[in-house]
């Protein structure tokens, strides 16, 4: 089965179930969760979480990505074509000096959630960083190619194209293993991302898991703290869609004392670390692990101490916001932090599982026309 843009993932859940025969009885049973909340799911009376939906999807045999849709295709032959010439050195840039800060202004565009500019400059970034690096074989070469391989993982994720994400992964390992060490460790993060937008947690997990051991075996100083944050980061949040308290914890404390290291939050590799990012990373699993209060406390201390992050932070920040504030009954609230969202990161909020899910759920919702939510769902493609 292919996926396809839905109105809200949610909706999706009832095409699929139909499609290959199941009655709500038998997938509720496959999935270990009750009918009652099953179809409210697919009414639109619940949102779909991450964990749900992934426990959905293997019930149905099928990836996560595949049950939540994907956003449409953009025209992907430019970007396609200069990843299959990874190992195929083309003409030198004509300006080796500018790559840093072409990288660079690539990955502000990321930080603004301005996908359709870095889908545009990206093949010719990759070439020509591809292309320097074949040229003088040095490791801060491949280290700059891995970077931008790191971009197109990122933009792939944000509209679940997973086989670009994936091959894009699989390149930025071969361009780290050529690199210097924390260019690995940036790489395994990333991989275990395929994994989690796949809902294979435990996966995910493993490759954290053992990325850990790797970086505090070849890390030392600022790159081991950085390192080690965001690969934690990235196991509470995979622990988190598991429910596993446990080992959630373990890794919000190990990210805590990262971050110890960093008073503000910094930009490397063009992933943000610090004390802020740990934290809009706790907000999102406390709303994965129903603990919505806390959620929402943290949330609070943290808008209230004033942030630095960028966009691409800030704006999921707002949707898992709503998603507690949605699970505590709060609809005014949900919608006002939808609206922050696409105020923040409108292209990000277009093509965002969590922003689309809100959106369907609170049209489902509302019983009476609301100007607010109706300009949503215009933008998000859906109907009132």
């Amino acid at each position: 089965m292919s996926a396809t843009q839905v109105p809200g993932p949610g909706a999706n859940v009832a095409a699929r179930r139909k499609e290959l025969g199941l009655s709500q009885v038998a997938l509720a049973r496959r999935g270990s969760m009750s009918v009652s909340l099953l179809s409210k799911i697919e009414v639109g009376d619940r949102a779909l979480t991450q964990g749900v939906g992934a426990a959905l999807a293997r019930a149905m045999n099928l990836t996560l990505d595949e049950l939540l849709g994907s956003a449409p295709e953009a025209n992907l032959n430019e970007l396609n074509w200069a990843l299959r010439r990874f190992d195929v050195p083309g003409e030198p840039p004509e300006h080796p000096e500018r790559l840093q800060q072409e990288a660079d202004e690539l990955n502000k565009l990321r930080w603004n959630t301005e996908l359709s500019k870095v889908l545009r400059r990206l093949p010719g970034t990759l070439t020509r960083v591809t292309n320097h690096a074949h040229l003088t074989g040095e490791p801060k070469a491949w280290g700059l190619v891995a970077d931008v391989y790191s971009v197109i993982y990122w933009l792939a994720a944000r509209h679940r194209w997973m086989h670009l994400a994936e091959l894009a992964t699989l390149k930025q390992r071969m361009a780290a293993e050529r690199a210097d060490p924390i260019a690995a460790i940036v790489a395994a993060r990333d991989d275990a991302g395929t994994f989690l937008n796949a809902g294979d947690f435990a996966g995910g997990l493993a490759i954290i898991d053992r990325a850990v051991v790797q970086a505090e075996s070849m890390l030392t100083g600022r790159d081991r703290a950085y390192g080690l944050g965001i690969l934690h980061l990235r196991g509470l949040t995979l622990a988190g869609r598991l429910k596993d308290k446990q080992t959630t914890d373990r890794h919000i404390e190990a990210a805590w004392r990262a971050a110890e290291g960093f008073p503000e939050d910094i930009a490397e590799h063009g992933i943000h670390f610090g004390p802020e990012n740990t934290a809009t990373h706790v907000i999102s699993t406390a709303s994965d692990m129903d603990q919505h209060r806390r959620a929402l406390d943290t949330a609070d201390d943290l808008i209230r101490g004033g942030m630095s992050l960028p966009a691409t932070r800030v704006g999921p920040l707002y949707m898992n916001l709503g998603r507690s504030q949605l699970a505590l009954g709060d609809q005014d609230g949900t919608l006002e932090s939808l609206e922050k969202a696409w105020g923040i990161a409108p292209e990000m909020a277009a093509v965002h599982p969590t922003s689309l899910e809100l959106t369907r759920v609170l049209i489902s919702k509302h019983k009476r026309s609301n100007e607010r939510l109706t300009r949503i769902a215009e933008r998000s493609g859906m109907r009132i």
